[in-house]
């Protein structure tokens, strides 16, 4: 297991945003690595610059998920996974640090489904909703495009390679962010296409509160990637925070004993990123690798 363990900055605030975890980062090219670093590096300065500017962490978090939903390069978004169908169904969720959350699966119009997420969150008394449809979704004032607007021709290639047999669907793939402000509120938000080559209306963990998304003011905000079956077994972001309340254990304790408890029996594997009440950081994953992004000692560091 990796655990990167990072101290507060001066002014307590913080963000970090994972790419995924685990995949076949082995297998990228220099110029790939160059250029997914820079995806990350694109994301992160974009939920920075609205801590800089004394914006909120929920604001953050939702303009690092946008650049990521945005690139092709990641599993959101343009450029998702896509089902056995050759359909990318998408998943989101949002939670604030005083305990309010919203979530959507199977998003097939939503240009970013991040926004869809929040929009239930601020606008509707539920938390969770499966397919709205794009007239529903413009009635919110979101932007709603083409599903090909989706479909890239790596995802039609990788798609095709799986169902012939000749790849192992990656099970690995999501975007998130966690961040806390400077008045010391926390937010987390998290975006996925899912798995390649999976089952028409399957979910994961992406949309569901406690297992892929969870933050609260004082304690914690986290989000996950990996194997979403696993992670909603474990409740494995509402576990880390329940370490912390009621455990007194660490950030990094809670993180690391979190997947030793929940994943690794389940022979699960994934990345979870943290960050704590004081703004301390942590970036952990039991597997391969993970892309992430996220400061240490005043410089950015991107994780491919």
């Amino acid at each position: 297991m990796h655990v990167i363990d990072i101290t507060p900055s001066a002014d307590g605030t913080a963000i970090v945003l994972h790419g995924g975890a685990g995949g076949r980062t082995a297998e990228l090219t220099p110029d790939e690595h160059r250029e997914y670093a820079a995806g990350l590096e694109v994301a992160y300065r974009a939920g920075r610059a609205v801590l800089d500017a004394h914006g909120s962490a929920l604001d953050a978090v939702c303009a690092a998920v946008e650049q990521l939903e945005d690139s092709p390069l990641f599993n959101a978004g343009h450029g998702a996974a896509l089902n056995a169908q050759g359909e990318a169904e998408l998943d989101a969720s949002i939670m604030a640090g005083t305990g309010r959350a919203g979530a959507v699966a199977a998003v097939r119009r939503a240009k970013n489904p991040v926004f869809a997420a929040r929009h239930v969150m601020e606008n509707t008394p539920h938390v969770l909703l499966v397919a709205p449809s794009s007239e529903v979704m413009a009635e919110w004032g979101l932007q709603v495009v083409d599903p090909e607007y989706f479909i890239t021709d790596a995802r039609r290639r990788q798609l095709e390679t799986v169902l012939a047999g000749r790849l192992e669907p990656t099970r690995h793939g999501t975007v998130g962010a966690v961040a806390r402000d400077a008045a010391g509120h926390l937010a987390a938000a998290t975006s996925t296409g899912g798995i390649v080559g999976q089952h028409e209306g399957r979910i994961g963990d992406t949309p569901i509160i406690g297992a892929g998304n969870y933050a609260r003011d004082g304690i914690v905000a986290v989000s996950c990637t990996g194997i979403g079956e696993a992670f909603m077994e474990g409740v494995v972001s509402h576990e880390i925070y329940a370490r912390l309340r009621f455990g007194g254990v660490s950030l990094a304790e809670a993180v690391r004993g979190t997947i030793v408890d929940e994943l690794d029996p389940r022979a699960a594997d994934g990345g979870v990123i943290a960050v704590g009440a004081d703004g301390r950081v942590v970036v952990a994953h039991n597997s391969t690798s993970m892309f992430a992004a996220y400061e240490r000692d005043g410089a950015l560091v991107t994780l491919t």
